[in-house]
């Protein structure tokens, strides 16, 4: 990443919380209270997801009325995009994938950066670039905890936040993984319990997740 967190105790989202819930959000109405709802149970970085139309002012909501929240932008793809979230209060930004120009864009943003990985000679390329910390996506599908494993002796310089597929008990595999800092996952935000609005329900499990480490045990 390219900076520490402004006004955080941590020198990287990755060291915020086990587990970073992925957001999609579909109603603006949504975006105070499910954030409040996560803060409240543990989880203070959140990312969310521009996958919506209303995904950028649901970063401008979270920024100006959660305190407690590090909100971020994910999926995030080209410069514009980078531009528009830093400038709406974004504090971090994760990118499924990269490119030399995405990568100049999310450098010079000012703000934390997670570019996204899922070969060895990408984890090389960002190193030579001087990126230590990265997105692994999608995770499972890429090699899930044994590609990881095997990256962290010939590479240990490379931290990761793997992300896609992963859940409450797959989690603490990759959380006893000496080059993951946390996870990425959207399980404690379970579609009914949004649609319901049942923010209760979405404290709890943020709760147990911000719970998990290595072995499945509170950290």
């Amino acid at each position: 990443m390219s900076s520490p967190l402004p006004s955080s105790p941590a020198a990287s989202v990755l060291d915020l919380a086990p587990v970073v819930p992925v957001v999609v959000v579909d109603d603006l109405a949504d975006a105070v209270p499910l954030a409040r709802a996560l803060v409240a149970g543990g989880l203070p970085a959140i990312e969310v997801t521009l996958r919506t139309p209303v995904a950028v002012d649901a970063i401008r909501a979270i920024a100006g009325e959660v305190p407690g929240a590090v909100v971020g932008a994910g999926t995030v793809i080209t410069p514009d995009q980078v531009a528009e979230v830093v400038a709406v209060g974004a504090r971090f930004l994760v990118s499924p994938g990269w490119t030399d120009v995405l990568l100049d864009a999310m450098r010079t943003s000012g703000v934390p950066f997670l570019p996204g990985v899922s070969t060895t000679s990408e984890v090389v390329a960002l190193l030579e670039r001087g990126v230590r910390e990265m997105k692994f996506f999608p995770a499972e599908a890429a090699g899930g905890t044994a590609y990881l494993k095997a990256l962290a002796a010939p590479l240990p310089q490379a931290r990761f936040c793997p992300t896609g597929g992963i859940g409450p008990g797959s989690a603490p595999e990759y959380l006893a993984l000496p080059n993951v800092g946390c996870v990425g996952g959207s399980w404690m935000l379970p579609k009914d319990a949004v649609a319901d609005r049942d923010w209760d329900r979405v404290e709890a499990l943020a709760r147990a997740a911000a719970a998990l480490s290595a072995g499945g045990t509170s950290r």
